[in-house]
């Protein structure tokens, strides 16, 4: 047989497994390589996904699982790409387990590691107590008493939960504030208070938080909201010479090709240049990948044909 793949599929998240799912049915000779370290992990509910609104993430991937197992032609194996190299129709991917598969495409699908401020309490609550997106959770969050951790243009977050989620929420911005001044303006038309004073430890649980700060005062809260700032959850992009933007999202275009020849990125790891940030849900990942790789698909059997496109 060839040992040769169609394609591998790096990172088995909503976008991972879509496209592996798409490129399984069309009877590619497609391989996924999976980690096992889902960004959503913590949590215990995903929202917006239609037909799945409040499911369990987890679940949402084990059944991604079961299906693409279904189609003899996709396989999955569990691991890290730790090197990559080749071009269009001849990359080299190296395994963590020191195996090495080839492939005539690659699909970047690893997603984003969250890494919260260095608080203690903080990183320990992240997905149950603490939420990075009001999309995802300011629904649930509802009427509650709520603490926004964040600075300079972070800030505006706690401006928008209070239009959409609650009438008493406070910035924390663990330090002194750097606040453009119409974050300021519209901070303070919401009656929004904001603490200056570095958070010493956070303590409690959702509906009976307590943040501690530096000059002694502490806050009750029932929910804290926190944009932590991430890392791409691999660095094959770059090795590989793609374009990788300011916020280490791999720029895309419509296809969701990336700048090398060959390579395409999905999900929460990629964006197009064009848009302001990257829509990080788990629906919008699941249909990026599903993009991706019927374009795939597409240039596939394009460079199969018999006789080239526009040709004869």
């Amino acid at each position: 047989m060839n040992d040769t793949y169609d394609v591998v599929v790096v990172g088995g998240g909503p976008a991972g497994l879509s496209a592996t799912l798409v490129l399984g049915r069309q009877r590619r000779r497609v391989l996924l390589v999976d980690a096992g370290e889902p960004r959503n992990a913590p949590a215990a509910e995903m929202h917006m996904y239609l037909g799945r609104d409040g499911a369990d993430p987890a679940q949402l991937l084990a059944d991604g699982r079961a299906e693409v197992d279904a189609y003899p032609t996709a396989t999955r194996r569990a691991g890290r790409v730790v090197g990559v190299r080749g071009a269009l129709d001849d990359f080299t991917l190296d395994l963590d387990d020191g195996a090495v598969v080839r492939a005539r495409r690659l699909l970047l699908a690893g997603g984003q590691v969250d890494e919260p401020l260095d608080v203690p309490g903080l990183a320990q609550r992240w997905g149950g107590s603490v939420f990075h997106c009001p999309f995802c959770h300011g629904y649930e969050t509802t009427g509650m008493a709520l603490v926004v951790i964040g600075n300079g243009l972070a800030g505006m977050l706690a401006a928008y939960v209070r239009d959409r989620f609650s009438d008493d929420v406070v910035l924390a911005t663990h330090g002194p504030a750097e606040l453009p001044g119409w974050v300021a303006a519209n901070l303070e038309a919401g009656g929004v208070r904001v603490v200056e004073s570095p958070i010493t430890a956070i303590d409690g649980d959702l509906g009976a938080l307590e943040l501690r700060f530096a000059d002694g005062t502490t806050l009750a809260r029932d929910g804290i909201y926190h944009r932590a700032p991430t890392r791409p959850g691999n660095v094959l992009a770059g090795s590989l010479g793609a374009t990788v933007l300011d916020d280490g999202a791999i720029a895309v275009d419509e296809c969701g090709r990336t700048s090398v020849p060959g390579v395409s990125a999905a999900g929460d790891a990629a964006r197009q240049p064009g848009l302001p940030d990257g829509v990080t849900l788990v629906s919008v990942g699941a249909g990026s990948g599903v993009a991706a790789a019927v374009w795939l698909e597409q240039e596939l059997f394009r460079t199969g044909l018999p006789v080239a496109p526009g040709r004869g």
